[in-house]
């Protein structure tokens, strides 16, 4: 293997990453930012007030992008799988 489909190899697992977990903590953010105004505006100082809408809106994001996200992974590997005797052979 070359460096080169090594680097390859290495940043489309990155994308891969990047994609996957955009969903999820886009949710979170957005929850986050939903319940941090809510606090501020009824000056509720409570720190574990974040943490129950937080997971449940990830588990909703992971309950609708969840088939996507699988798709995504199962098509990258497959295409790890099939190109593997490239790799080993170097092209």
């Amino acid at each position: 293997m070359s460096p080169e489909q090594a680097m390859t190899i290495g940043r489309q697992a990155l994308e891969i990453t990047f994609m996957i977990a955009a969903p999820l903590l886009g949710a979170a953010l957005v929850t986050g930012l939903i319940v941090s105004i809510f606090q501020a505006a009824t000056q509720i100082n409570e720190m574990t007030l974040s943490f129950i809408p937080k997971l449940l809106a990830i588990f909703l994001a992971l309950a609708l992008a969840g088939p996507w996200i699988l798709q995504i992974m199962m098509d990258y590997i497959e295409k790890l799988y099939t190109n593997i005797p490239w790799i080993i052979n170097g092209g």
